[in-house]
């Protein structure tokens, strides 16, 4: 099991983003679903506190850094959650699908569309 981050125990907004980044990466590797609710919460503080900073030139190639790394982080979890599709569908189990309406609400229903001519 991953440690919790604490964002609050770092002493810059943008060292805190980057253990949490770090403790959600661990978190998706080690398949620690709690620890990735964690770090994602810790992430979440520690951006907010970090976007409340006056705007530092010097702080540009980190937060490019931290940009790639959280999007790098995004790409693994899109990976798990196939994973997961795939199992729960191989298991006869359905996932719900995640369809919003016109107006951005959840819960339509999904339409087939027919995406050849045969």
């Amino acid at each position: 099991m991953s440690p919790v981050v604490d964002p609050t125990t770092a002493p810059h907004p943008l060292e805190a983003l980057e253990l949490a980044l770090n403790a959600e990466r661990r978190a998706l590797l080690e398949h620690d679903a709690e620890a990735l609710l964690s770090s994602t919460a810790a992430k979440l503080t520690a951006l907010r506190e970090a976007e409340s900073l006056p705007p530092d030139a010097g702080n540009v190639d980190r937060l490019h850094a931290l940009r790639d790394f959280n999007q790098a982080n995004g790409i693994l979890l899109a990976r798990r959650r196939r994973e997961v599709s795939w199992a729960l569908r191989h298991l006869g189990r359905v996932e719900s699908t995640g369809v919003y309406d016109a107006t951005g609400q959840p819960g339509a229903s999904p339409t087939a569309r027919c995406l050849g001519v045969g």
